[in-house]
């Protein structure tokens, strides 16, 4: 059986004798110190490959490649990650594995299938886009007991059209330098597919006074560390009336972090799902994904999430 499956680059595939599988997963970030495993420290990585190794009865490293890393407090409802396996391996287990993790996860994490990728899959690089939704509410009130660990409280009424105005001015590929807290040699530079805030009827309270929840959508091809919060605090000081409609894009066109903005707490925001394309382009955007990419005057390296 091969001893190990990492001895081509991912861009390549899994190496001779092993075969990539695709796993879709969900976890509750409350407790988790992020998805990235770190040591002494909890973490969705850490829990999902100990639990991998346990229910494959093997001693052989299981490393995950995520489509988004996530930070602490962070939710996923639609995560996707991929890990190279023997085939001999897989193919002594495949029956079995996802209910053996089913008992074995602890209960904040939930893997919902293991499928064989398709030649050219890679979980973060062939991703074409990821998901975010972050979850608000501003009644009075205060939110919902029973949903306190997934919903933000504003405590000021939120003016939902005033801030897809704002959005709307956000959308494209940008330097979103502003919007992320920069690491050494990572790009900034982001594509932001789609911003939206709606107010939904979905909280228990909504039928007292209608106030429901307010929930943005976001979608990129890439995020960068922090920028989703950023960008939702940036629009808050819209919604309540601290700031005109213009600000969150004059903060995005001046690339430097504004101390006005506030990066909101971690636990109103979820990754709600990944897209890829079909199985035939797959590879060609694993390339893509690994270019460098620039804005005019700029030079920067490929997207880190």
């Amino acid at each position: 059986m091969v001893d190990e499956c990492d001895e081509k680059p991912a861009l390549d595939g899994p190496a001779e004798g092993c075969v990539r599988i695709r796993l879709d997963l969900a976890y509750d970030g409350s407790e988790f110190s992020g998805w990235a495993r770190q040591p002494g420290r909890r973490t969705v990585q850490g829990e999902l490959e100990e639990a991998l190794r346990t229910v494959l009865r093997t001693d052989l490293p299981v490393e995950l490649t995520v489509a988004g890393r996530t930070d602490a407090g962070v939710h996923a409802r639609g995560q996707v990650a991929h890990v190279d396996l023997p085939e001999e391996l897989w193919a002594a287990h495949r029956e079995k594995v996802r209910r053996r993790l089913a008992g074995r996860l602890p209960a904040d994490v939930r893997v919902w299938s293991l499928t064989e990728a398709p030649h050219g899959f890679d979980a973060r690089f062939a991703a074409v886009w990821r998901r975010y939704a972050y979850r608000i509410s501003d009644h009075p009130g205060g939110v919902d007991p029973l949903r306190r660990g997934h919903v933000l409280w504003h405590d000021r009424p939120l003016d939902v059209a005033l801030m897809n105005q704002a959005a709307r001015l956000l959308l494209g590929e940008h330097d979103f330098a502003a919007y992320c807290k920069k690491r050494e040699g990572a790009t900034t530079v982001r594509t932001l597919l789609e911003l939206g805030w709606e107010r939904t009827p979905d909280d228990p309270m909504a039928h007292r006074d209608g106030t429901g929840l307010v929930v943005a959508t976001v979608r990129a091809d890439a995020f960068c560390h922090n920028m989703v919060r950023a960008l939702v605090g940036s629009m808050l000081l819209v919604g309540d009336g601290r700031r005109p409609v213009g600000f969150p894009g004059e903060v995005l066109a001046g690339r430097v972090r504004n101390s006005a903005v506030n990066v909101v707490r971690p636990h109103g925001l979820t990754l709600e799902e990944v897209g890829y394309p079909a199985d035939g382009l797959l590879m060609e955007r694993n390339r893509t994904a690994r270019r460098m990419r620039t804005l005019p005057g700029a030079v920067v390296s490929p997207p880190e999430r």
